[in-house]
C-alpha cells in the first residue's frame, strides 16, 4: 500500500475494543492505531485535530465519535463493540452516564453512522440490538474478535486444596461486581474468587475470606493467570463479545456466565459451560459449587471451548476477515 492507502483508526485507550484496535495494527501493515486519553471525550471538538497530520485512505473506529474523525472523500468504517444507550442499561449506570448517553453520545453516535460507509459488528446480537435501537436499515456485517490461541493456551492443572475461580474486568456495576460478595458467601470453603481491577478500576471489594484482589494486570501476563485458574466467572450484564471469555476458552476453561447479550454466541450451555440468569445468585453459586466438585467436568467443558475457539474465533479469523473488508473498499475508493 502507498501513503495515501493508510488505515487511521482514532481510539480511546483503556477498553477492550482499544486492544482489538490495538491487535488490528500489530498484524495489518499500514493499520496505525491513533491513541487518545477518554477525558478528551469531554471536549469533543478537540478530536477533530486526531491524526489529521497523516495522510490516510481508511478511517477505522468506533461509532460513538466517528464524526469527529471522519473526513472528506475518505471511506469510514465504524464497529461497534458493544452497545450501552438503549433503556435496558439506564439501571446499571449512574445518572451522569444516563444523561450522557441519552443527549449528547446518542446524537454523536447517530452522526457518526451518517457519515459510515461500512458498519461492523462483533457480535450478532449487537448487531440486532443497534438495529432496532438506531433505526438502521443497512448491513451490518458481522466480524466476531479473536484471540491469539498460540498464546492462550490451557496449561496442565497441578491438584490444587482450592479451586481458583477468576472474575476479569472493571469492578462495576456494569460488570456484575456487586454479586460477587453475595456468591462468595454462598461458595464452598475450598473456592477463591480472584478477581481484577480491570483497567479504569483500582477500587477492591470489601474483606472476604473467598475474595482476593489481583489488581490490575498488564495484557501480557494475563495468560498466566487464565492458566492458574480453573473457572472463569462472568457477571456481566452487558458484552460486545468478550475478550475476557474468548482468552479463558482458548485456555480451557470452563464458563459460568450472565444468560444475556452476547454471552450464548460464545458459551454452549452445559457444554462448555454454564448460562444463569441475570443476578441469580443461587443460580451462579449453584453451578460453580458443581464445578469444584467435578474436575472431570472441568477438563470436557475446558477441552470443548479450547476446540470452538480454534474453530470460530481465532486471531488469524479475525485478521483475516478486516484485512479483506479494509483491502475491498481501498480498492472501490482508488
Amino acid at each position: 500500500m502507498t501513503a495515501a492507502k493508510d488505515i487511521i483508526s482514532p481510539m480511546g485507550t483503556g477498553s477492550g475494543a482499544y486492544i482489538v484496535h490495538k491487535t488490528l495494527e500489530s498484524n495489518i501493515a499500514d493499520y496505525h492505531v491513533v491513541s487518545y486519553n477518554p477525558c478528551r471525550t469531554l471536549f469533543p471538538l478537540s478530536l477533530f485535530l486526531l491524526g489529521r497530520f497523516r495522510r490516510a485512505g481508511l478511517i477505522h473506529t468506533t461509532p460513538d465519535y466517528a464524526f469527529f474523525h471522519a473526513r472528506k472523500n475518505v471511506p469510514l468504517i465504524v464497529t461497534f463493540h458493544n452497545y450501552v444507550l438503549d433503556p435496558f442499561m439506564r439501571d446499571f449506570s449512574s445518572v451522569l452516564q444516563n444523561i450522557h448517553y441519552q443527549t449528547d453520545l446518542k446524537m454523536f453516535t447517530k452522526l457518526g453512522l451518517g457519515k459510515a460507509d461500512i458498519i461492523t459488528s462483533v457480535s450478532q446480537f449487537t448487531a440486532d440490538l443497534v438495529k432496532r435501537e438506531l433505526e438502521i436499515t443497512n448491513n451490518i456485517r458481522i466480524i466476531y474478535n479473536g484471540v491469539d490461541n498460540c498464546l492462550f493456551t490451557p496449561k496442565k492443572q497441578k491438584p490444587n486444596s482450592k479451586i481458583n475461580v477468576l472474575f476479569c474486568g472493571n469492578v462495576t456495576r456494569r460488570k456484575g461486581a456487586m454479586w460477587l460478595q453475595p456468591i462468595a458467601n454462598r461458595l464452598d470453603s475450598n473456592i477463591i474468587i480472584n478477581y481484577t481491577s480491570g483497567l479504569r478500576t483500582t477500587s477492591n471489594m470489601v474483606n472476604h475470606p473467598q475474595l482476593h484482589c489481583l489488581g490490575s494486570i498488564p495484557y501480557q501476563k494475563m495468560p498466566l493467570v487464565y492458566q492458574d485458574a480453573d473457572i472463569l466467572l462472568s457477571l456481566s450484564v452487558r458484552e460486545g463479545l468478550s475478550l475476557a471469555v474468548l482468552e479463558a476458552m482458548s485456555c480451557g476453561l470452563p464458563i459460568v456466565a450472565t444468560d444475556c447479550s452476547s454471552m450464548p454466541e460464545l458459551i454452549d450451555d452445559g457444554k462448555g459451560g454454564f448460562l444463569c440468569p441475570l443476578g441469580d445468585v443461587d443460580t451462579f453459586t449453584n453451578k460453580i459449587n458443581l464445578l469444584a466438585e467435578n474436575p472431570q467436568l472441568r477438563r470436557e467443558m475446558g477441552d470443548y471451548n479450547r476446540t470452538k475457539v480454534e474453530k470460530m474465533f481465532t486471531l488469524g479469523q479475525m485478521i483475516g476477515q478486516y484485512k479483506k473488508l479494509f483491502e475491498k473498499v481501498l480498492s472501490e475508493h482508488s
